[in-house]
């Protein structure tokens, strides 16, 4: 357990050191944060066509309500936590990427449906807009990070399960 710890708090510092170099955010994090404003948009367009999306900025029409997706609010950060434990847990790397690409993309989609509807939300009322984006969705996505892992642990247990009970 001391090992978990000591592998999850290095892997961790690293990565969000890693995460706050000024290069990785001009050529990683801005570009992908946009990608998901334009993703968000993509979703919404067929039922609203008055959305715009530029850079990380998701609008009702010129003019109209806008948010701006920053840092915190891109998901980066939930998936950089699910990395180091999953690094941190002893298991095969093969195991172990399958895990990250699969959180990944978990925590992507629930983040775009946290995106659009703060979006819908903030356009409706700002107050419940706030409440919402400042307590209720970083639980949601943290508890989503949370809910990755342990679908992962029971993978492993399963896994050594099997290889156990295998005939000889």
């Amino acid at each position: 357990m001391t090992r978990f710890f000591l592998v999850f708090l290095l892997v961790l510092i690293g990565l969000f050191t890693l995460e706050m170099q000024t290069t990785v955010q001009q050529n990683v994090i801005e570009p992908f944060t946009g990608v998901l404003a334009a993703i968000s948009a993509g979703i919404i367009l067929p039922f609203d066509s008055s959305v715009l999306s530029y850079g990380k900025v998701l609008q009702f029409g010129p003019g109209g309500f806008a948010v701006s997706i920053e840092a915190g609010c891109n998901g980066v950060e939930a998936t950089i936590v699910l990395i180091a434990a999953v690094v941190a847990f002893p298991a095969t790397w093969r195991a172990r990427l399958i895990a990250i690409a699969l959180g990944f993309l978990a925590i992507q989609a629930m983040n775009i449906v946290r995106i659009i509807s703060l979006f819908y939300l903030g356009n409706w009322n700002l107050d419940i807009f706030a409440w919402v984006h400042l307590y209720l969705w970083p639980a949601l996505i943290m508890l989503d990070v949370l809910i990755v892992f342990i679908v992962y642990l029971r993978y492993l247990s399963r896994q050594a399960d099997a290889v156990l009970h295998a005939p000889a």
